[in-house]
């Protein structure tokens, strides 16, 4: 424990030097994009004038040069502090925090779904290489990188929801609906199936992919040469010889499409209406609420390097031969 203490705190330490970074660099480009929210929000109170307009920059405090925002901006952002949506008219904070749980459980129900399914199928194209298991999870994985999400999300509606009437379209549960814990847990379940599904199948070929080649590279070494010229049945063999070193990469990777699956989350909350900061994100981008947009921002560069330390921490735990440094 004394040797992990050190690692997770310089770990801990490179993660809040990113987030600031991340910070800076999202107001910086925020900021440089044309028009404000002030132009925004005259706009629709149907006020042309030139003076309504710099009184609400005033206001809003756009008006003062760019350096003093963003040290005003930092400032705020290192005592919690996200700012006001006048969207909104609420908390950025208590915005977020009320949509963050949907989109947490989308992320990481979509990302469990592609890691176990994606790596039975790799385990499963690697031991039968060449043969018709291997061709079709080749060709299945392919098929899912290459096709768009939204595409995916719009063919799945159609079948499920207005064609076979199976599952729900939109949002995370229904509407007025009562019921128990249990009731309300099954109900948000048939919500979440295609929206995790859609989601999930992008990253499920990258992991079938790589377990796939992870397994080849380790049933060509010796110690699995050796296991098999003993009798070791093929279940053994992939269990305690292949499993723990293939998911070795699928490891790696997992910090990196969490971050992706975060972006990707986006345009799945959309297409399915789901109430998760992603939409959230859009409403903000189109209507100027640069605190929402940022504060949006921020709590997703602070979930990412969350889940790479966790990733940091757990590498060290399945492959003791990683240095704490």
């Amino acid at each position: 424990m004394r040797s992990f203490l050190p690692f997770i705190l310089r770990r801990l330490a490179r993660a809040i030097l990113v987030v600031l970074a991340v910070a800076v660099i999202n107001f910086v480009i925020i900021q440089s994009a044309p028009g404000d929210a002030a132009s925004v929000l005259a706009g629709e109170a149907g006020a042309g004038d030139t003076q309504y307009v710099e009184d609400l920059r005033e206001q809003l405090g756009l008006d003062r040069p760019f350096h003093v925002q963003l040290g005003r901006y930092m400032s705020s952002l290192l005592t919690g502090d996200l700012g006001y949506s006048m969207r909104h008219n609420m908390p950025v904070v208590d915005l977020i925090m009320d949509r963050l749980p949907a989109t947490i459980l989308l992320v990481v129900v979509s990302i469990l779904f592609a890691t176990v399914v994606g790596s039975l199928m790799g385990l499963l194209a690697g031991f039968n290489r060449g043969k018709w298991p291997d061709m079709v999870v080749s060709v299945l994985a392919l098929i899912g990188y290459a096709t768009p999400l939204f595409w995916l999300g719009l063919m799945l509606v159609m079948i499920f929801s207005l064609n076979l009437r199976l599952l729900p379209s939109s949002g995370m549960a229904t509407v007025g609906a009562g019921g128990n814990a249990w009731d309300h847990a099954l109900d948000v379940g048939r919500h979440l199936i295609m929206p995790a599904t859609t989601l999930g199948l992008f990253y499920l070929a990258t992991y079938a992919r790589i377990v796939r080649a992870s397994t080849l590279d380790i049933l060509g070494m010796d110690y699995v040469k050796v296991a098999i010229s003993k009798g070791a049945s093929r279940l053994r063999i992939a269990i305690f010889h292949v499993m723990r070193n293939a998911m070795l990469p699928v490891l790696t990777i997992f910090g990196v499409q969490f971050a992706t699956a975060l972006g990707g989350a986006v345009v799945i909350e959309v297409v399915f209406g789901w109430p998760g900061i992603g939409r959230l994100a859009q409403e903000a981008l189109l209507q100027r609420d640069v605190n929402l947009l940022l504060g949006v921002l921020f709590f997703s560069a602070i979930l990412v390097s969350l889940v790479n330390l966790i990733v940091d921490i757990l590498y060290t735990v399945v492959d003791p031969r990683i240095t704490l440094q």
